[in-house]
């Protein structure tokens, strides 16, 4: 048996991406899983350019009974925001443009996600929004 997650891009323009993400565990949780594929966002509509990167402008979130660490992907992924269990927050880091992905070596511009401490019947509830880069 697996966790029960989903993946809903809730809205993908040529600005930006909002991806709500659930999970159910049954005590297997998530280890490094991609969340965001900047490369199955929508491209730009007035020259078709790919989207190449993204920055985190803004997340909601509920964690339950398990911790959340986001990650920019890349040879070593880095850590872009950690989630703590038990909380639920509303973060905006629109005021300075977004997180910058800062990982070095690889960087692929997607993010992903690990579970932490996670048991049956933990979960949680996050919506990301990413501002989108050419």
């Amino acid at each position: 048996m697996a966790d029960a997650v989903t993946s809903t891009t809730i809205a993908d323009d040529d600005r930006k991406a909002v991806i709500q993400l659930t999970n159910t565990s049954d005590g297997t949780g998530e280890s490094a899983v991609t969340k965001v594929d900047v490369s199955a966002l929508a491209s730009r509509k007035s020259d078709g350019a790919a989207c190449t990167g993204c920055k985190l402008s803004k997340i909601s979130y509920t964690t339950f009974g398990m911790s959340v660490k986001l990650l920019w992907d890349a040879s070593t992924d880095t850590i872009c925001l950690d989630l703590n269990s038990e909380y639920s927050d509303q973060l905006d880091f629109s005021e300075f443009g977004g997180i910058q992905n800062t990982s070095g070596s690889g960087k692929t511009g997607d993010i992903k996600l690990t579970t932490t401490g996670h048991s049956g019947g933990d979960s949680y509830v996050i919506v990301l929004t990413v501002v989108k880069e050419f």
